[in-house]
């Protein structure tokens, strides 16, 4: 079974209203109506006894209230992980939100505390603290352990795994653009295809049904961005800020390397 992976639906012109603000995170920004159109073509023809594919909402911006509501339409529900550290800020969810979706039969899981960009960089520790006291804020927020998570900034490493198990995870999603499901340390490993502002909804029935061309760009282009992180290590970051005209305001959790506060 396929997974996607979403990060927010937002209206043309209010990007900026959720999520992570910015050029770079716009990209991943869908409108309601394209979103519409994506969940017509998945569930079109489909038998109801059939499953259809995971659908996650990384971040946690306030339009994922947005993004159930639509999901609901349909008779879907969706995997909503969002970023400790930014739960009740400006243009994220907060504590009732979180609770919301939840009675509403979404899953809720973590994206983190403080999404550092390089995860599969940082050290033991700050990873087991990341996955841990995210873990431990949202389950109390909830009042259920969750179980679930996914990686920031798409950056894993086997360690990010090791930690996310010592925390209490059994399902780890990634960035990998694969449908093949892996077990490690313990925990279900997931990859997901990702979907843009402008993904057409005929690809992502593509990606969703197993065709090989979508699945193949989305494969090429991922190993390309890989081999640009490890040629150019910590200055492929200044790169993309500089490309995609980063926001300045946010405080990614690489920025400072060992520390992280909720």
């Amino acid at each position: 079974m396929a997974a996607l992976m979403y990060h927010d639906i937002v209206a043309a012109g209010a990007e900026d209203s959720s999520g992570f603000p910015g050029r770079d995170a716009a990209r991943y920004k869908v409108t309601p109506e394209r979103f519409g159109g994506h969940l017509r073509a998945i569930t079109a023809g489909r038998p109801a006894a059939r499953s259809g594919p995971v659908i996650t909402f990384d971040d946690g911006g306030v339009g994922a209230l947005t993004a159930a509501t639509i999901l609901e339409r349909y008779g879907l529900h969706g995997h909503f992980l969002v970023t400790a550290n930014y739960l009740g800020t400006r243009g994220f969810l907060n504590e009732s939100d979180l609770r919301d979706l939840r009675s509403r039969g979404h899953l809720i899981g973590s994206h983190s505390c403080s999404h550092p960009l390089r995860m599969g960089h940082c050290s033991p520790a700050r990873l087991v603290d990341e996955w841990t006291r995210s873990r431990d804020v949202i389950s109390n927020i909830l009042g259920e352990a969750i179980a679930v998570a996914s990686v920031p900034g798409g950056d894993y490493a086997p360690a990010v795994a090791e930690a996310a198990a010592r925390a209490g995870f059994t399902q780890l999603f990634t960035s990998e653009p694969t449908a093949r499901p892996d077990r490690v340390f313990g925990l279900e490993l997931r990859g997901r295809f990702t979907i843009y502002q402008r993904t057409a909804a005929s690809t992502v029935e593509g990606l969703v049904c197993g065709s090989w061309l979508p699945r193949t760009r989305q494969t090429l282009a991922w190993n390309t961005r890989k081999m640009s992180k490890r040629i150019t290590g910590r200055r492929y970051l200044q790169i993309r800020r500089l490309l995609l005209r980063h926001d300045s305001t946010v405080q990614w959790g690489d920025s400072e390397p060992e520390k992280s506060q909720v």
